[in-house]
């Protein structure tokens, strides 16, 4: 006599043999669970806000603000022949969604403790579903920007197609970094501490409120391997038309992103199998 349930399928569950075996077969199997954490992140940000999405839209127009009174006006640090509202603007639409997608990525496991201990599903889907969520408010914010450049008469150049190809280095590099710290986040809690203090300190080691032209020649391709200077410097050259353009720096810094995800993928995989009986 067979029962119904010995007619179903038996999935055994293995640990990967290999840092970067990341079985991508099965991650697009569990695609509808990815678009779903992604879409709770979304719909539960803003909710019992009483300002709500428009979150969005301060948070970088505040900033830019106090940057423009104590960088652009007091310390009178130049921008390129640019308005200073609109260069540093520039630069704040990507940092905002690295450091909002690296943190959240940062705090995904711990944050999913029930989910992990209760069902089997490939753990990445975590922290690739936190960096998703960020995209939202950086397009909200990107009509901002679309205001400011029309205000200070602003046109964007030719090169704003590009502009997709830099915001995936941001991505990428997000994702790279919330692996490292979201697998590091399980076993040791004191990382979502530390990941404030080095979201302020990775803010000024990038070109936000200054471009990289300050930076002596010298050491400009070492100033890439911080991946948010090509990324941020794209933005400015594809949009203001400002900046020198994609060249050796520019490589350094999608280099450094590739390698934050190769590297933070191998350490997520070498240590998920302890997720479940950790956090």
């Amino acid at each position: 006599m067979i029962h119904e349930h010995d007619s179903l399928p038996i999935v055994r569950i293995r640990p990967a043999k290999r840092a970067l075996d990341l079985n991508l077969r099965e991650l697009w199997e569990y695609r509808d669970l990815l678009v779903f954490l992604a879409w709770r992140d979304i719909t539960v940000r803003y909710k019992q806000t009483l300002l709500g999405a428009a979150w969005a839209i301060i948070q970088p127009l505040f900033s830019m603000v106090v940057f423009t009174i104590f960088f652009g006006r007091l310390a009178g640090i130049p921008s390129d022949g640019t308005a200073y509202p609109v260069f540093t603007y520039v630069a704040l639409l990507p940092w905002q969604y690295f450091a909002a997608a690296m943190t959240q990525s940062s705090n995904s496991l711990v944050g999913s403790s029930t989910l992990l201990t209760k069902v089997y599903f490939p753990r990445l889907v975590i922290p690739l579903s936190a960096v998703l969520p960020p995209l939202v408010d950086f397009a909200i914010a990107l009509v901002v920007l679309l205001g400011l450049m029309v205000g200070y008469r602003v046109a964007p150049t030719v090169n704003v197609v590009l502009l997709p190809a830099f915001l995936l280095v941001a991505v990428v590099a997000a994702l790279g970094v919330g692996l490292w710290l979201s697998a590091l986040n399980v076993p040791y809690r004191d990382v979502r501490y530390a990941v404030p203090f080095l979201v302020q300190f990775w803010m000024f080691a990038s070109p936000v409120v200054y471009g990289s032209g300050l930076v002596p020649a010298e050491w400009r391709v070492l100033y890439g391997l911080n991946p948010m200077t090509g990324v941020i410097e794209g933005f400015r050259w594809a949009l203001l038309g400002t900046g020198p353009g994609p060249g050796a720096m520019t490589a350094v810094s999608v280099a450094s992103a590739l390698l934050l995800l190769l590297s933070g993928l191998a350490y997520f995989r070498r240590m998920e199998r302890t997720f479940a009986d950790v956090v």
